[in-house]
């Protein structure tokens, strides 16, 4: 068993029930997680449910069981680097990767190739850590940018810029239907749903809040290429708001049906930009001065196929 402490500090944290800031700030498991792993949660010394709402200042102890080790050791696999420095690695993720193993999944992840490619990351490699340098995630059939810190340090100051929501995520999807209005914000609350573990809903009252705003780039008969700017980072928060409005992505197998148009789609769903502060460095290891700057990842050949041929058929 194992014990950890933190004091909630964070204005953005205050109000937040215990088992939120378990999985969402401390990242100890996943909420799903919880009841198997958290064994007792203490807010001040005293006994704490998980429901229980935090204030500014106070002080939660959990005690939880360790994840279950898999074994997990660095792989040669080819990746695109679209940025690296001393703090931070940007690659274009292909469609298919997984990001970080997982039960199911051992091997071929995209943390087995930064760990091989990069001796930083392998050395954060240990048994109490197999998501090393990861601060965000994409859906396995989703591709484009995705951001790895090279140092504890690095990852601090990205990964609190996700839990803040200020780093700035523009995605690319080919939707079915026509879709009006052209530009418009999708709220709602996003929960797991309880007959398919695998797959989320909307709801209007239970769940996680969730914001999704979209534009119109370029309008068929029955398609439409969108641009996705996510206000939150909820699983599967695109494919369920896109669903939720009578547009689910193109190739979509858990929020879709199969597209007589386009049969054998894979999900048309690109990371196409990522905005986000990154570190500087003194040369020797101690962050310095830090930027705000974008990569982007060009669309893949994939959707640029769809595209061609909807522009074909006018």
């Amino acid at each position: 068993m194992s014990r950890r402490s933190a004091s909630v500090e964070d204005p953005l944290a205050a109000g937040m029930r215990v088992d939120k800031f378990i999985s969402d700030v401390l990242g100890l498991c996943t909420r799903s997680q919880l009841k198997q792993r958290v064994v007792e949660v203490r807010v001040n010394g005293e006994r704490a449910k998980l429901s229980r709402r935090l204030a500014l200042g106070e002080r939660i102890e959990v005690d939880y069981a360790e994840e279950a080790r898999l074994d997990v050791a660095p792989e040669n696999i080819p990746l695109t680097i679209l940025f690296e420095d001393a703090n931070v690695i940007v690659v274009d993720k292909p469609q298919g990767m997984v990001v970080h193993p997982a039960a199911g999944t051992h091997s071929g992840t995209l943390v087995q190739a930064l760990a091989y490619h990069c001796a930083e990351i392998e050395k954060l490699l240990g048994s109490d850590n197999l998501r090393p340098g990861i601060v965000h995630r994409l859906d396995k059939d989703t591709s484009g940018v995705i951001i790895a810190a090279k140092s504890a340090q690095a990852q601090e100051l990205l990964s609190r810029q996700f839990r803040r929501s200020s780093t700035e995520k523009v995605y690319l999807a080919i939707v079915k239907g026509r879709v009006l209005p052209i530009a418009d914000s999708i709220s709602s609350f996003i929960r797991r749903d309880p007959d398919q573990r695998k797959r989320f809903v909307s709801d209007p009252k239970i769940g996680r809040l969730s914001e999704t705003r979209y534009r119109v780039l370029r309008q068929w008969e029955r398609h439409a290429l969108v641009a996705l700017r996510p206000r939150t980072g909820r699983t599967h928060q695109l494919r369920v708001h896109l669903s939720s409005i009578g547009h689910p992505i193109l190739g979509d197998p858990i929020y879709g049906r199969p597209d007589s148009s386009f049969p054998g789609s894979t999900l048309m769903l690109h990371a196409h930009r990522l905005s986000i502060v990154v570190p500087g460095s003194d040369g020797e290891g101690r962050l310095t001065r830090a930027e705000r700057v974008t990569f982007r990842s060009p669309l893949p050949e994939r959707m640029k196929r769809v595209l061609r041929e909807l522009a074909a058929r006018g």
